[in-house]
């Protein structure tokens, strides 16, 4: 039997997805529904795939600011909320609790369904996002080195995540990372992500005026933490609105262009592909 042409000819793209703190990978799937068929039809010519790994720390009522416990009673342990870390609310400086766990989880989806093109996040999603792109560059394991052996504010810097310092593991740095709400993490000890050097992957960052859930001094450390100048070169961009992803047609169309010039850039292709015309008015949703 001849190969269908509609499938054996088509290119892949694969995204990985990560999902905010008190989410699940299934929640961010229906939350970034508009944001995944914008994609799929503006890339007609690849197989479009996204992946939605849930994190690995299933969260406590005592987690989740403004839990009200039902009036029903239950188990704390029924709740669907996980989150990729903890911040210690006591340590200082700050301390992200089970961090090794949530980069082991996306090394393992990494290693079990890869190679990724690039990656996608929200909130605690997009700053994880961002430290995975780092983590995934030529020498990053370099600055790991570096910034162990120096403490400042009394923390050394974190050692490199477990699975990705393996001996085995390999993964192709990705093409490009979105992060919507993303921050930096703070203090010394996550140093080795953003500096010497800076993140190379190409970052879109795209951020909420009216966000009062993540700083805007926190997203902005994020961005100036990325190679070149960001800003001038239209990598932040801003929509109208709170701590959510966006789905109105501007914002959707800012994210397939930037993702496609990575991919001509990385492919070295001329295929544009062409986009269809859809109605995203129904996912205007706040996460």
């Amino acid at each position: 039997m001849a190969p269908n042409p509609t499938t054996s000819t088509r290119q892949p793209l694969k995204l990985l997805m990560l999902h905010g703190y008190t989410q699940s990978g299934s929640l961010f799937h229906a939350k970034s529904r508009a944001l995944t068929k914008h994609i799929q039809k503006a890339f007609p010519l690849h197989e479009v795939t996204a992946i939605y790994p849930t994190a690995p720390i299933r969260l406590l009522p005592t987690d989740i600011p403004g839990y009200e416990p039902s009036s029903e009673g239950g188990s704390d342990n029924e709740i669907e909320s996980y989150g990729w870390w903890r911040r210690s609310n006591t340590a200082n400086p700050p301390l992200y609790i089970g961090i090794e766990e949530g980069f082991a989880a996306v090394a393992r989806t990494l290693k079990e369904e890869g190679p990724f093109d690039g990656v996608i996040g929200f909130s605690q999603g997009a700053a994880l996002a961002a430290m995975v792109a780092a983590l995934l560059e030529p020498g990053r394991k370099a600055s790991f080195e570096h910034f162990s052996k120096i403490s400042a504010d009394g923390a050394a810097g974190m050692t490199i995540p477990a699975l990705f310092g393996e001996e085995g593991f390999q993964h192709p740095q990705l093409k490009f990372a979105v992060c919507y709400s993303g921050f930096r993490a703070p203090g010394a000890r996550y140093r080795a992500f953003y500096e010497e050097p800076a993140i190379q992957t190409p970052v879109l960052h795209v951020l909420g005026s009216l966000d009062a859930v993540v700083e805007e001094a926190r997203s902005r450390a994020l961005v100036e933490a990325c190679a070149g100048e960001p800003e001038k070169d239209g990598l932040v961009v801003w929509h109208p609105g709170g701590h959510f992803l966006p789905s109105q047609r501007p914002y959707l169309d800012a994210t397939v262009r930037f993702i496609r010039e990575q991919m001509e850039r990385s492919n070295g292709s001329n295929d544009k592909g062409k986009e269809v015309e859809e109605d995203v008015n129904d996912m205007d949703l706040p996460f």
